[in-house]
């Protein structure tokens, strides 16, 4: 281990200053992504011209990555393990909640929709401005969240149908690896998304727009699917002995 951090750390000794103007990001890179992303992406955002198109690969990484993450936290919960919600329980939990907590819930129905339609404008406005899929997933994913939290798990999960999120789940990464396949059967290399269209620039238009919402459907599904199964074992770690579904 000690060798191993020692090699890292003299590996380290020719690489430039952090933030020194001498740094081959400071040279050419930058400066490219500056003053030519418009004209090649078509985007005024450049942060979001960066994340989805120059460095798209890294991005599917990341998406990949909160996949996994979210795969191996259900299969450390033991999801077959689940207790069950039956509809007496469901019914008692929603009487009990709207007598006390009448203001509260009214007020989230009030909120939901602008919540909901908040985290649709971040994820299509994220081209010309601060958004994208990942922020449009946590928000849409806090506003099930939000609803569960007043309305109690077995509410929800009628309103929420968790097969649909656990296929949502698989399909954002799908969608943005097929983008990238697809690409490459155009000719193109993968997520190059000029090959998309006839016009380089409404290819990048279109990858982008398809592969961001790949993003925000991994995000918000897999958000809710902890979520859900955190707050779902508060009532089997009170009851150890009832059994799952």
């Amino acid at each position: 281990v000690f060798i191993t951090g020692g090699l890292l750390i003299y590996g380290t000794l020719d690489m430039p200053y952090f933030g020194s103007s001498q740094a081959p990001v400071h040279l050419h890179v930058a400066p490219h992504y500056i003053n030519d992303s418009m004209q090649e992406t078509g985007l005024p955002n450049i942060v979001t011209s960066v994340l989805a198109s120059y460095r798209g690969f890294d991005t599917f990484g990341e998406v990949v990555v909160i996949f996994t993450a979210g795969m191996g936290v259900l299969a450390l919960l033991r999801l077959g393990r689940r207790p069950r919600f039956d509809q007496t329980m469901a019914d008692s939990s929603f009487y009990l909640m709207h007598e006390r907590h009448l203001i509260l819930r009214i007020v989230t129905k009030m909120l939901l929709p602008f919540i909901l339609l908040f985290a649709l404008y971040v994820q299509f406005h994220g081209d010309f401005g601060p958004g994208g899929g990942f922020q449009a997933g946590v928000i849409f994913a806090a506003a099930i969240i939000l609803y569960t939290l007043v309305f109690d798990l077995p509410t929800a999960r009628r309103v929420v149908n968790r097969t649909f999120v656990r296929l949502l789940t698989a399909f954002g990464v799908l969608l943005y690896g097929g983008v990238g396949v697809i690409t490459m059967l155009n000719g193109g290399n993968f997520l190059d998304y000029n090959v998309l269209a006839s016009d380089p620039v409404a290819g990048q238009h279109l990858g982008i727009l398809l592969i961001e919402f790949g993003v925000g459907c991994t995000v918000a599904s897999v958000m809710v699917i902890i979520f859900f199964n955190f707050f779902g074992r508060r009532d089997y770690l009170q009851d150890p002995d009832k059994k799952g579904v």
